[in-house]
C-alpha cells in the first residue's frame, strides 16, 4: 500500500489517493487499484476529504448559536407583528364589506319603491 499523490495543471490541484497493487495472472503483470483520499491543501500540506465524505463542518459555538436564536426570534416576533396587523386589517374590511351591503339592500329597497311608483303612473 502507497500514498499517491497526482498534480491536475487544469485545475492547478494536487489530489491525493491511496494505492494497494496485487498481481494480475490473466495478464500476467502488475496492478493497482487507487481510492481517493482527497485533495492536497497548499498551504497546510494536509489532505482535504473529498467525495461522500467531503469536509467536516464545524459546530457552532454557543455564540453562535445564542446569536442565531436572537435573530430567529426577532424574525418570529416580526412575523407575528405581521400576521396580527393583517388579521386587524381584514376584521376592518370585513366591517366595511358588511356596511357597503347593507347600504346596497337598502338603495335596492328604495329603488324597487321607486319603480313601484314609476310604474303606477302608467
Amino acid at each position: 500500500m502507497a500514498i499517491i499523490k497526482q498534480y491536475h495543471k487544469e485545475t492547478d490541484t494536487t489530489y491525493v489517493y491511496e494505492s494497494v497493487s496485487y498481481w494480475d495472472s490473466e495478464k500476467g503483470q502488475s496492478r493497482s487499484n487507487r481510492k481517493l483520499l482527497g485533495k492536497l491543501d497548499p498551504e497546510t500540506g494536509e489532505i482535504v476529504p473529498t467525495g461522500k465524505r467531503g469536509r467536516k463542518k464545524k459546530e457552532p459555538t454557543a455564540e453562535e448559536t445564542s446569536a442565531f436564536k436572537a435573530q430567529l426570534t426577532a424574525v418570529s416576533d416580526s412575523y407575528m407583528e405581521q400576521i396580527r396587523q393583517q388579521k386587524l386589517t381584514i376584521r376592518q374590511q370585513e366591517i366595511q364589506i358588511n356596511d357597503l351591503n347593507r347600504k346596497i339592500a337598502q338603495l335596492e329597497t328604495i329603488l324597487s319603491k321607486a319603480r313601484a311608483i314609476l310604474n303606477q303612473g302608467d
